[in-house]
This record gives C-alpha cells, sequence and structure tokens, in this order.
C-alpha cells in the first residue's frame, strides 16, 4: 500500500531550494581543497555500484562528488526496473541494500551519498536545471527501495547524535532527516510500517540533544503523512507538557499539521497556562499559535484571556525603562536608533510583529480584541498593552478604524486612559509606534476637532508625546500638523495647537529650533486670531529667536522685526494693534530670554548695555507709533503692565519705565481738589466720591469730567478727535489702563508697597450730580450720552482702584476698597436707569484688545418710545438682549425690579406712558462686560473680610470717630457674579458652550484678558484660597433661608424690601453653588499633577463637619464633603439651584471608590426636588426651565437603583394626576410635571428606559435557572413600563410626544429582539406561560406603533414619517423572529399571520378607498378624503399565539408590531 501525499509548486520549489542551500557549497569547497585527491570512481563487484552505474549513477570514493549522468527520474526509473526485472528479484533488494550499508561505513562516503549528485551535462540531457537530488533521496523515491532505506537510516542516525558539527558546518543527524522530508510516497507497508516510522521518529526526539530536538520536531510535518497528523500532534502536545525548551519548535509543528479544532483548543489552553512562565523568546511563536488557532465563535473568549496574561509592560528591564523616561525628561532626547541594552526590546517588537499581522489580515481577531478593551469597566484593568492595541488596530485594519477610534474615544472620556498611562506607552514601545507615527497624527487630528474636553487634551498628549519619541522625520510631521491647525482650525483648535507648541519648545527647544520655519509661517495668518493667541505665536517665535545659544536664529529675529514693524506702521487699526501686542511681547522674551541662566555660562542678573538698548528701543518704537490713538496707546499700557506683572521684565528695564509713568500720570490726569475746573461744561462740576475729609487748600482729584467733555464723544461715539503733533495726547479712556501700569511699577518696585500712591484709593473725581431723578424726561441724547459714559469712567476707574489695592493688609486699606466696592454697586444701579433710556448708545472702551474692537452693546430691554419707533429692529435687539447665557438675575437692581420682559402690549403704547415709569425698566448690565475693566483674581479675597473697623481721624491725626464696615449682600452678589463668570471661562471646557455658527470668534474672551494669560491651573488654586469665606457666606445664606422658612409668611408676604433681599440672597446662594461645580466639575481637578488642589478643596469641606485631621484618605475626603454639601438641600431657593447642587455631588461622587450608596443620596435627593413644590415668582424663561428639567429628571433616573420602578411611578401614578385635571394644574406627587412640561418627561423616560433595557446582557442557555427567571421578570417589568408609556399617547397626542414614541419604540423593539428573544429561546419550555404571557402584552404595544404609524401617514407629517419606514422594518424583523423561536422550540403550530386592519390612536379603523365609495352617508371633508385615498386596507401583521387552544379561539389575530 502506497500513501501518496500532494505537494504543491511552491513546497517543492522550497525544499529544492532547501537542499541546494545545504549541500550546494559543498562540492565546491571539497573540489577546491583537495582536487583530484579522492575523485576516484568507485569499483567493486557488489549488485549496489553495478546497478547504480547501469541506471546512470557513478560513485565517487571519499569527498568526490556522486556523478549523475542521466535525468534524475530516469535514473529511478531505470532502477526500479532493473531490480524488478533481476532474476532473484525480491532477494535482490536485500542485496543492494546490504551493498549501501557496506558502502556507506565509510564516513565521507555516507556524507556523500547525503549530498546531492553532480549532474553531467550531455547532448542527450533534458532541459532544465543542473541541480540533482542525493543518492539516498533518490533510492528514497524507489517504492521497493523505500522501506529498507529508511530502516537503514535510522539504524545509522545514532551513530552521529552526539557527535560535534563538522568543521565545513554540516550535521550528519540533519542531513539524514533531510533526507525523508517532501517525500512524493510514503509506503505504508510492512518494513517499517508507516506508524513504525512516525514512532521511530518520536523515539529520537526523546534520545537527541536539545539543538536536534529542535530541528527533528520542526521536520515532523515535512515527513509523516496526512493521515498521521492526529497522532503526532497528540504525541507533541504530550511532549509540550513534559519539555518547555521544546515549545517553540512544537507549536511551530502543530501549525503546519491538520489538527481537529477540538484538540487544538485543548493545545492553545495549554500555551496559555505556560505564557506567565516561558522566555521572553518563546512568547513571538506562543502568541502567534494562539492567534492562529482562534476561530469566530471563541474568538472573544481567547482574546480576553491573552489580554490579561500578557503584559508586554513587563519585559522591559527596569533600568531601560528608567533610561527612557529620563531622556524624555531632558528635553525629549530619545533614541530611537534600534540599540538596545538587550534583546528585549527586539523580542517585543517581534510580538507586536506577529500581533500586527494577525489583525491586519484576519478580522475577527481585530473585532475581538476590540470588544475586550471595551468590555473592561475598571480604570485599574486597563494597561499599557490595552494603549499600543487600539493604535495598532487603528492603523493597520482600514475595516475596524471607525470602531478602534470609538472604543479609543469612550475609554479616553471615562478615564480609564489617563496622561501617565499614554506617556509610559511611548515610552516602552516607541519602536513600535514609530511604524503608525503617521496614523497617530491623523488620530490626535481627528481629536482636536472634537467637542469633549478630554478628547481634545488627549489628542494633544498624542501630539506631545510623538514628537517627544519619534524621530527627526516625525518630529517635523508633528510641528507641520499643529500648524495646520493653527492656520485653519476653530477658535479651540488654534488654543490647543499653541498650547502644544508653546510646550514643545519649553521642553524641546533646540528640536523645535529645528522646524522653527513651519512655525514662523504662521505670521502670515494673524488676521484670524485672538489676542491671546497671538500674544502665545510671539512669545515662540520669541523663545525661538532670543534663547541663549540661538546661532542660526537670526532670521527669525529679522521676520520678526519686519512684520511688526509692517504692523506698527499700518493705517488698519486692527493690523497697528496686532504690532503692539507682538512687540511687547517679543521685548518680555528678549529681556528674559537673553537672561535666562544655562548649564554652560552663568547667567547676568541683568541685561547687558546692548540689549538694554535693543529692548528699550523696540518699547520706545511701539510707544512712539501709538501715542496718537488713545485705543492704541491704551493697549500698550495694558501689555506693558502684563509684561510686568508676568515678571518678564528686568530691574533695569523696569526702573526705565518707573522714572517716566509716574510724572507722566500725574500730569495727566491728577488735579489739586481745591481747583475746580472752569469752563462751558454742560454741568456742574463736583469732587464727588471721596473718602477723606480735606481742607481747603489739600489733597488731589481726578480731573475725569474735564478731560471727558474735552473730547467730541457725541461724534465719533468715544473715539479721540486728531490734534496736532506738537500736543500731547490726554484721553479719559487711557485712565484706568496708564494707572494699572503704574501701580504695577511701584510694586515691583516696592515689594507690593503702595504708600507711594495710596492717596489715589481715596481721593475724590470730578464728576456731577448723577442721580437722574426727574432729569431724564430733559436730558438730549447727547447729554445722556456724556452722562453714560462718564459713570463708565468711574466704574472703570474704581475697578482698576480696588485692583490695585485690595491686598493691601491694613485695616483702613481694607475699609476703604470695601467703601469703593458700594460705590460701583451704587453707579451700576445709576447706570441702568440711564442705560434704560438710552437704547442706541455705545460705551467708551475699557478692554483695547482684538476681541473688542468690533463689540455693539446691545439694545435695551427697557421699554421706551425709542425701541418703538425702531419696530422690528428694536424688537431683533430685544431678543439679542434676552439671549444672555444665564437665566439668573443678572444685577441688584434687576432682582430688586421686574425680572421679565414687557408683553407685547406693552411695548404698542404710547411713549407717554413710559415718561417717569424708568424704574420699572430692566437693563443687563451683563451684556456690557466688554465695556468694563477686568477685576484681577486677586480681587475676591475681599470675601474673606467680615466686619473692617474703619478709624476717621481728625486734623492733627487723632481718632475722631470709629465706622465698622462689612460687605453686603449687593456686593458679594457683585463679586460672586464675575467670580462665577471667571470659573466659567477658565475651568468648564469652552467646547461644552460652544456656539454654532457664531459670528464673533473671540466672544467667549470678551473682557477676560488678564484672566486668560493665567493658566487654570492657577485660577482653580485661587478659588481653593476661597473655599474657607464662600462656605461661610453659603452657611449664612442657608441660615437666613432656614429662617425665613420657620417664619409663618412666606417671602411673597413680606415687605418690599424683604423680597429684595430674599432675591439678592438667593441669586448669591447660586452664584456660590455655581462655583463651587465649576471647580468640582474641572477636568483637571482629579489629574496627578493637581492632586494638592484637590486635597485642599476637599480639606476645606471636611473641616466644615469635622475636626481636620492629617492625612486623611481621599475616600474620606470624598465621603465628608459629600455629606456636608448634601446637608444644604433643604435651603434651596431655587431649581436651578437644585440642579447646581446636584451636579456638584455628581462631580464628587465620580471619584469615589464605593459609589453605591452615594447614587442612592443623589436619587433621592433627585426625587426630593421633583416633588418639591417651587415658588411661583420664578418667571424662568421656558425654554431654559425645560432644559433644566430634563437634566434633573435625567440625574434622577440615572441614579436611582431601580430604574423601572421610578418609571412606573412617575408614568403610572404622576401622569394619570394630569388627565382630568385643568391646564395649568400639576400632578400632587411629582409637582414639577405639568401639562406643558409632559413631553419633557416622556421623553427622558422613553429614552433611559431604552437605554436600562439595551444595557442587559441577553444571557446564554449555560446560564443558572435562577438567572432566566430574573431576567424574565425584569423584561416583564420592563414591556410594562413601555405599555404603560405607549398607551399615554392616546391622551396626550401632540406632535413632540408622537415624535418620542416613534423613535424610542423603535429603539426599544430592537432592544427586545437582541436583547430578549434570544432568553426566550431557552425560556419558553420551562416558563411557557410567562413566555407567552409577555408576548400577549409586547404585541398591544406593536400594535399601538403601528396605529401610531398610520396615524402620521394620515396626517402626512413629515417629522413623524421619516422614522415610519424604519420601524415597520422592526416590527416586521420581531414577527421573523418570534416564528423561528417558536419553531426552535417546536411550536410551530402556535403562529399564523392575519390581517391587521389600519386604526388611528383612538382605535377607529382608517377606511380605504375602496370602503369609502361604499359608505353611501360619507360626511368627511374634501381635505380628509384626498388623504385617506390611495391608503391600502391593511397590513400584514404577525403574532405569536400563546397555547394553540387560547390563540385559536380568539376572534382577533394577533399582530405585532409593524
Amino acid at each position: 500500500m502506497v500513501s501518496k501525499r500532494k505537494r504543491s509548486k511552491s513546497e517543492d520549489k522550497e525544499s529544492l531550494t532547501e537542499d541546494t542551500s545545504k549541500a550546494g557549497k559543498q562540492p565546491l569547497s571539497k573540489k577546491t581543497k583537495k582536487t583530484n585527491v579522492y575523485n576516484e570512481v568507485e569499483e567493486n563487484d557488489s549488485i549496489f555500484v553495478k546497478l547504480l552505474k547501469t541506471s546512470g549513477l557513478i560513485l565517487k570514493r571519499g569527498e568526490g562528488q556522486n556523478q549523475l549522468a542521466v535525468d534524475q527520474i530516469i535514473f529511478q526509473k531505470k532502477l526500479f526496473q532493473t531490480l524488478r526485472k533481476h532474476p532473484s528479484y525480491p532477494n535482490v533488494i536485500e542485496e543492494f541494500v546490504s551493498g549501501l550499508e557496506s558502502y556507506i561505513e565509510d564516513h565521507a562516503s555516507f556524507q556523500n551519498c547525503l549530498l546531492s549528485c553532480e549532474r553531467l551535462q550531455d547532448e542527450g540531457a533534458s532541459v532544465g536545471a543542473s541541480y540533482s537530488k542525493s543518492l539516498i533521496k533518490l533510492l528514497l523515491g524507489i517504492d521497493i527501495l523505500q522501506p529498507a532505506i529508511i530502516k537503514t537510516l535510522f539504524e545509522k542516525l545514532p551513530e552521529f547524535l552526539f557527535e560535534k558539527v563538522n568543521t565545513d558546518g554540516t550535521s550528519m543527524p540533519r542531513l539524514i532527516v533531510s533526507q525523508l522530508k517532501w517525500l512524493d510516497r510514503v509506503v505504508d507497508g510492512k518494513c517499517p510500517p508507516l506508524q513504525d516510522l512516525t514512532t521511530k521518529i518520536m523515539q529520537l526526539i526523546s534520545i537527541a540533544p536539545l539543538y536536534l530536538q529542535h530541528d527533528f520536531v520542526t521536520s515532523l510535518p515535512e515527513i509523516i503523512g496526512d493521515s498521521q497528523h492526529a497522532d503526532v500532534g497528540k504525541e507533541l502536545s504530550d511532549l509540550l507538557t513534559e519539555n518547555t525548551l521544546l515549545t517553540v519548535p512544537i507549536l511551530d509543528a502543530l501549525s503546519s499539521l491538520q489538527l481537529d479544532p477540538k484538540f487544538l483548543s485543548k493545545v492553545r489552553q495549554l500555551v496559555m497556562d505556560k505564557l506567565s512562565s516561558v522566555t521572553l523568546g518563546d512568547l513571538p511563536v506562543m502568541i502567534k499559535f494562539i492567534l492562529h488557532s482562534i476561530t469566530a465563535t471563541d474568538a472573544l473568549e481567547v482574546i480576553s484571556a491573552l489580554r490579561r496574561k500578557l503584559d508586554v509592560q513587563h519585559f522591559i528591564l527596569p533600568s531601560q525603562f528608567n533610561h527612557f523616561q529620563s531622556k524624555l525628561k531632558c528635553k525629549g532626547q530619545t533614541s530611537s536608533s534600534g540599540n538596545q541594552e538587550n534583546g528585549g526590546q527586539d523580542c517585543v517588537t517581534l510580538i507586536f510583529g506577529v500581533i500586527k499581522s494577525a489583525v491586519r489580515y484576519e478580522k475577527i481577531i481585530a473585532e475581538a480584541w476590540l470588544k475586550a478593551i471595551e468590555n473592561t469597566s475598571l480604570v485599574s484593568e486597563h494597561k499599557i498593552f490595552d494603549m499600543v492595541m487600539l493604535l495598532i488596530i487603528y492603523s493597520t485594519n482600514t475595516q475596524m478604524k471607525r470602531y478602534a477610534e470609538r472604543v479609543l474615544r469612550n475609554k479616553v472620556r471615562s478615564r480609564c486612559f489617563e496622561d501617565n498611562l499614554l506617556q509610559s506607552t511611548f515610552l516602552i514601545h516607541h519602536l513600535v509606534l514609530k511604524d503608525v507615527c503617521p496614523n497617530i497624527l491623523l488620530l490626535a487630528q481627528s481629536f482636536l476637532h472634537s467637542l469633549d474636553q478630554s478628547i481634545i487634551l488627549f489628542g494633544s498628549l498624542l501630539y506631545k508625546y510623538s514628537f517627544n519619541v519619534f524621530d527627526t522625520y516625525c518630529k517635523q510631521e508633528v510641528v507641520g500638523a499643529l500648524v495646520c491647525h493653527v492656520c485653519g482650525g476653530s477658535e479651540v483648535e488654534v488654543d490647543t495647537a499653541l498650547d502644544i507648541l508653546l510646550e514643545l519648545v519649553v521642553l524641546n527647544l533646540s528640536a523645535m529650533r529645528l522646524n522653527a520655519v513651519f512655525v514662523k509661517g504662521i505670521l502670515d495668518y494673524l488676521d484670524n486670531m485672538s489676542p491671546q493667541q497671538i500674544r502665545k505665536l510671539f512669545y515662540i517665535l520669541s523663545t525661538l529667536a532670543f534663547s541663549k545659544q540661538h546661532e542660526g536664529s537670526n532670521h527669525i529675529q529679522d521676520d520678526m522685526y519686519l512684520v511688526i514693524r509692517k504692523q506698527l506702521c499700518s493705517t488698519v487699526f486692527k493690523y497697528k494693534l496686532i504690532g503692539i501686542i507682538g512687540a511687547v511681547t517679543m521685548a518680555g522674551s528678549m529681556s528674559s530670554g537673553r537672561n535666562r541662566p544655562s548649564s554652560f555660562t552663568q547667567g547676568r542678573a541683568d541685561l547687558s548695555n546692548e540689549q538694554y538698548t535693543q529692548v528699550t528701543s523696540l518699547l520706545q518704537l511701539v510707544h512712539s507709533f501709538s501715542e496718537r490713538s488713545p485705543q492704541a496707546s491704551a493697549l500698550y499700557y495694558d501689555e506693558f503692565a502684563n509684561l510686568i506683572q508676568g515678571e518678564k521684565l528686568v530691574p533695569k528695564a523696569l526702573e526705565w519705565v518707573g522714572r517716566t509713568t509716574f510724572n507722566d500720570f500725574q500730569d495727566a490726569f491728577v488735579v489739586d481738589v481745591c481747583v475746580v475746573p472752569e469752563g462751558d461744561y454742560p454741568f456742574p462740576v463736583k469732587a464727588l466720591y471721596g473718602l477723606e475729609e480735606y481742607s481747603s487748600h489739600e489733597g488731589i482729584a481726578i480731573n475725569l469730567l474735564p478731560l471727558l467733555f474735552s473730547q467730541d464723544f457725541a461724534k465719533d461715539g468715544g473715539r479721540m478727535t486728531s490734534q496736532t503733533s506738537e500736543q500731547k495726547l490726554v484721553s479719559p479712556l487711557c485712565l484706568a489702563p496708564y494707572f494699572r501700569l503704574l501701580r504695577l511699577c511701584v510694586e515691583k518696585q516696592h515689594n507690593g508697597n503702595l504708600e507711594e500712591i495710596d492717596g489715589l484709593l481715596d481721593c475724590p473725581v470730578f464728576l456731577t450730580d448723577l442721580e437722574p431723578e426727574e432729569r431724564l424726561e430733559s436730558m438730549s441724547d447727547k447729554e445722556l450720552s456724556f452722562i453714560c459714559s462718564l459713570i463708565f469712567l468711574t466704574l472703570n476707574w474704581f475697578r482698576e482702584v480696588i485692583n490695585a489695592f485690595c491686598q493691601q493688609t491694613s485695616p483702613e486699606m481694607k475699609g476703604k476698597v470695601l467703601t469703593r466696592l458700594k460705590h460701583i454697586v451704587e453707579l451700576q444701579r445709576i447706570l441702568e436707569r440711564y442705560l434704560a433710556v438710552t437704547p442706541d448708545y455705545v460705551p467708551p472702551l475699557a478692554n483695547f484688545d482684538l476681541d473688542t474692537l468690533d463689540v455693539t452693546p446691545p439694545a435695551s430691554t427697557a421699554v421706551s418710545a425709542k425701541i418703538k419707533k425702531q419696530g422690528s429692529t428694536g424688537g431683533g435687539r430685544k431678543r439679542k438682549a434676552d439671549g444672555s447665557k444665564t437665566s439668573s438675575p443678572d444685577t441688584l437692581s434687576k432682582e430688586g425690579s421686574s425680572e421679565c420682559d414687557p408683553t407685547p402690549s406693552d411695548r404698542s403704547q404710547p411713549e407717554k406712558e413710559f415718561k417717569g415709569k424708568e424704574e420699572n425698566t430692566s437693563v443687563s448690565l451683563r451684556n456690557y462686560r466688554a465695556f468694563f475693566r477686568e477685576l484681577d483674581i486677586e480681587v475676591f479675597s475681599v470675601l474673606h473680610c467680615g466686619l473692617v473697623t474703619k478709624f476717621i481721624l481728625d486734623t492733627e491725626m487723632h481718632t475722631e470717630a470709629t465706622e465698622f464696615v462689612q460687605l453686603q449682600p449687593p456686593e458679594l452678589l457683585f463679586l460672586l457674579e464675575d467670580l462665577s463668570l471667571k470659573v466659567e471661562s477658565m475651568l468648564i471646557p469652552s467646547v461644552n458652550r460652544r456656539v454654532p455658527f457664531s459670528k464673533s470668534k473671540g466672544s467667549r474672551t470678551v473682557g477676560f484678558t488678564h484672566l486668560n494669560q493665567r493658566s487654570a491651573e492657577e485660577i482653580a488654586h485661587s478659588i481653593v484660597q476661597l473655599l474657607t469665606p464662600m462656605c461661610n457666606h453659603l452657611e449664612n445664606i442657608h441660615n437666613y433661608i432656614q429662617c425665613l422658612a420657620a417664619e409663618d409668611h412666606g417671602v411673597a408676604d413680606g415687605s418690599g424690601m424683604k423680597v429684595q433681599e430674599y432675591h439678592i440672597m438667593s441669586s448669591c446662594y447660586q452664584k456660590l453653588l455655581q462655583i463651587f461645580h465649576g471647580l468640582f466639575a474641572w477636568n483637571g481637578l482629579f489629574h496627578p499633577d493637581n492632586v494638592n488642589v484637590l486635597y485642599s478643596s476637599l480639606e476645606v469641606l471636611t473641616s466644615r463637619v469635622k475636626q481636620r485631621e492629617p492625612d486623611q484618605a481621599l475616600e474620606e475626603l470624598l465621603s465628608q464633603s459629600f455629606n456636608y454639601l448634601q446637608n444644604f438641600h433643604q435651603s434651596i431657593p431655587s431649581f436651578q439651584c437644585a440642579l447646581y447642587l446636584l451636579r456638584i455631588l455628581m462631580a464628587i461622587l465620580e471619584r469615589s471608590v464605593d459609589p453605591a450608596q452615594k447614587r442612592e443620596k443623589i436619587a433621592s435627593l433627585a426625587r426630593h426636588f421633583l416633588c418639591r413644590i417651587w415658588p411661583s415668582g420664578e418667571k424662568e424663561k421656558s425654554s431654559i426651565r425645560n432644559e433644566q428639567l430634563h437634566a434633573l429628571l435625567c440625574i434622577y433616573l440615572e441614579h436611582t437603583d431601580n430604574v423601572l420602578k421610578a418609571i412606573e411611578e412617575i408614568a403610572g401614578v404622576g401622569v394619570p394626576e394630569l388627565i382630568n385635571s385643568p391646564k395649568n394644574a400639576s400632578s400632587s406627587t411629582f409637582p414639577t410635571l405639568t401639562r406643558h412640561n409632559f413631553v419633557i418627561f416622556f421623553r427622558v423616560m422613553m429614552a433611559e428606559l431604552e437605554k436600562t433595557v439595551k444595557g442587559l446582557q441577553a444571557g446564554t442557555a449555560a446560564d443558572s435557572q435562577q438567572i432566566h427567571e430574573e431576567k424574565l421578570l425584569y423584561w416583564n417589568m420592563a414591556v410594562r413600563d413601555f405599555s404603560i408609556l405607549i398607551n399615554l399617547i392616546k391622551v396626550f397626542d401632540s406632535h413632540p410626544v408622537l415624535h418620542v414614541c416613534l423613535k424610542y419604540g423603535r429603539l426599544f423593539v430592537e432592544a427586545f429582539l437582541k436583547q430578549c428573544m434570544p432568553l426566550l429561546d431557552f425560556s419558553f419550555r420551562k416558563h411557557r406561560e410567562d413566555v407567552l404571557s409577555l408576548l400577549e402584552t409586547f404585541q398591544l404595544n406593536t400594535r399601538m406603533l403601528h396605529h401610531l404609524c398610520g396615524h402620521s401617514k394620515i396626517h402626512q407629517d413629515m417629522k413623524l414619517t421619516k422614522h415610519v419606514p424604519l420601524l415597520k422594518k422592526t416590527l416586521e424583523l420581531l414577527v421573523c423572529r418570534v416564528k423561528a423561536m417558536l419553531t426552535l422550540n417546536n411550536c410551530r403550530e402556535a403562529f399564523w399571520l392575519g390581517n391587521l386592519k389600519n386604526r388611528d390612536l383612538q382605535g377607529e379603523e382608517i377606511m380605504s378607498q375602496n370602503s369609502q365609495r361604499s359608505t353611501e352617508d360619507e360626511s368627511e371633508d374634501d381635505t380628509s378624503s384626498q388623504v385617506s385615498k390611495g391608503r391600502s386596507t391593511e397590513d400584514d401583521e404577525k403574532h405569536e399565539a400563546s397555547d394553540g387552544e387560547k390563540e385559536q379561539d380568539s376572534g382577533e389575530s394577533d399582530d405585532s408590531s409593524d
């Protein structure tokens, strides 16, 4: 019997190549060394030699190469025929083999027989290669000789097992085994049987040396026949458990065998168990075997187990990891040349090469790997390996690209992948990731386009670490990508890209300087950049150009000088401002950069004369170009002040500034208080708001009104008229900016002591009587505008004074600062009254950067004849003014007056009805934020003030009287409003508030110029310092509201003053909670770098409820802080405050290790707020209230432990209470539920119900009976809730409700198909009645959905009908799926299809065209007739039957849905 094995052409070619490589060089070496010495022909009378010679092969003695005179096939054929025709056949075979054995007794002759023969070319030779097989291989190809030859080889092989390899590199055992490879036929005879061949090889493996064992094992698939694969596989699996050293060759051999999948699964599990105990070099082969043995059914299970066991991070030696990390810290000079301390990194690269190949070509492996990572929920279970795999799959498998990106985004949002994990990934596996660098940059680019701040931050980290660890080419690509973001991205994108570039310049200046030419190209795109972005860009370029060792950077300096001078000389005012910002930023870099010490040269304490001259010349150049424009001068002063505040100006340059600033300011703005200005002023000039009593000949005053009058404000809206070149410019616009510059100069020169200028804190201002009284009716527009401008300038002066003196420690100074705060609140109240009757007024600018150039205040919301006369324009302005971000009262005046806009009928009344009633109108000063000077973050240290004792001195400096000053509620509200805006701007991600199609690119940063030059970390630290006084104020307001609640009469019954005070306190309460929320919801609070800020903030809250203890655990701090904040729920004054409180608690809950109890408390609080009756005096806009209600209801359902029960309570108890109630009534159980906001409740309940059932696992037949019963019960509750909600549309049939029902109804049916039907498949037999009851209930719901589809078509509502096709398709799938389930459980007869009539929501039949014609008393109008025509009578509907008897007796066919 002959067992035949097929050989592919490729295999033949490989075997030929292999034998050639092994034997081809040997004859050449022999001939070279011993020519004609051992080249004699073997001559004897043995039958072996004769028959070979007869067949065409000439044997040579010694090391001479045997010669083949004919083709190999001809030789084998001749020898076979000669043996068969020999007279002594079959005995001649034994003689022939005996001759062979005698011949190979000589070692050289035996080796010669194992090497290829020399082909003698002659005219009769066939065309082909000169290669020939060895003599032994030729003899093995003859069937009648093969068994005897194999036996001889195995008998001969043990002689060479322990011999050393020959000097020429040949190994006799390997040569012998190679003869058995790739035989065309293996004779399955008795001498020896094929089974015996396998047995002998396995025996040889057990006794051979290790290096030969490897060769023998790997040769097995090339030797044995297909029929022996199973037996050999079992032998190798046994050997795998016995000998770990043979793991690699055994797995190689098993991969080449055709084995049963079940057997492969067992071997794979065996290999998985050995993963943690093998050497690193064995891992690539083991992983390759595991991945290649995966099937679609077990892919997820195997990959999940492999992911748990494989942690490539530990394969890198700690010393090597520290080496990489130290290089990263040393400005990113990580080597990527591949020279490693050991071979560990090479093996890791091989491992990822194997994995990369698997996920690229095997979709099931890539998909399973992504699912395994996606299913990992705990943050601690995520590893560096996961991060690398996501990047590899994203880069290599195009089909899984979006899936990989989605998984990565979700992990980043859930904070599973933090900064430290990503950094370690790049440090350890930079060689692996280098190959996919372009795809990493694409991923980073996609992340920077996101709306989620955490995703944007992760994208920026991808750029940062790619630049730090990859080679020069990748660094160039990173810089190029960032430049593209800057030049063509959104505002957030540009900010992020510039921040990355700035960080790279700081971390790796030398590498960034090589790519400076790319960064320099951004100068062409300055037009579309905000002031803060321009500052960042010029700082980056200045650092590259003027830092030490800046050789080769002169071209950057030249380009910057050219751009700045060009901008300064421009006649376009915008470009001039850009030049000022750039020049001052560059001056700061020139001063600080060249003075920066280095490790090579000792840094000097000050600038050299040459450098000092360059800095001052540049600043003088800017001053000369800006002095003729008030706005340009003001911007120059502000930028210069920021430079000094940032300590970027060395003492020598600071001294130069101080010499000129003080005298210039005094000459321009300060006059003696005794010299009252005289002139043709429209109003009498008085010295007002002075804090000290001066004699008639002492004191100073700010000369504001005369300066303002000297300018033509009425003509050009506050811009200076042209003056002659000889006249020095003095504009009141420059008062506040110039004082800021003066104050910072004095502060830096005197270490914070401002005694030199403290007279400016209490000096009066030359103004006029500002109280409008009865003058408003008689004042002209020009006079009103003049007074408004005067008030704006006075307010900005007081704001800047408070900025200057807020940190002075003396009680006298603190008392004066509090008094100035009171003046600001009073002036704002007066200003609102003027603005109410001056709708077209444009205030003078207070912030002079690019963001405010084109800022126009919105028209007043006041009711006046002037607005009425503008018709639709006034209405438009009103809408714009109302569109402010917050729904809370904006100012003190607004709190005490009307909080709602006048009705349309009010706006149509004549002007005379409103004369003298301006006090009933309201103007939001928040819309004028761009026209007020910015309060520094240090100002809020005033919140620490309690009672301040202020001493009033007489002329002899003796105490004349003592006055107590305290921060009052109006001033507190003023400070908290400003602080909440700052927190919102800096700590709440801007992308969360991104306004689509916004006209103003920098509207978000208007009024926060100084704030935006600080980092979010600095602001958060400042807020933490204010937590203690804010907690004090919060507790005081809490006690105030509790006392009011304890009284018998409510706030509404009190006096007007009491109502006003309550509204102010409520607004303060809301602002405090808003600030708390901004801090604790800040993404950076839980960053490792900000751990001190986190602990400090939690310790402040914890100390309010218990004694502060050192070294408290984070969980304890979180728990105590949570308890402290939740205690305020009893005094919550408004619905928005309740929402803020819940969000603060959620932010704390998010970081808790044991959140279960806290989640229950949040759900309980949310339900308490939903069941509370809120004051009816709140007149918030309905859209904002609905948004808040939606958010709070979502919080309740997301945090409750039983969502289905909560939904059933609201839908089954609360909603029915509205059905027969009046239109404006509310539910008694849930007072927040009304007919107007029912759609909000309905939408949230439907969405949460679908989300809940979608997250329920379908389960498997292998689950326990108890699990099946629990899931079946859960689905019964879910379907019951769905049924309650669906049937509500019979009563509440508005368009939004029906839209929600169509959308989420389809999603619920889809979830039922995917999650519930598999459960019913294997639960039907044991729980037949329960399953049929569930399907029967669900059938009624799907029938209602079908009726809703018909309703949508009848009314031809496009917004509803667009959902119908998908819903119909899903219902059809449900019909088929139920039929399949019944068929699977041998209950096919319980299912049939019937006709279901089209009905409307009330169950009335929808008449078809035919039925209409047959009805004589048709009374429908033309419209309904046209609609009904063309409607088909019935749709084929489905459904499952219960028992055969029950369903067949029913008169109506079952329909499960569409």
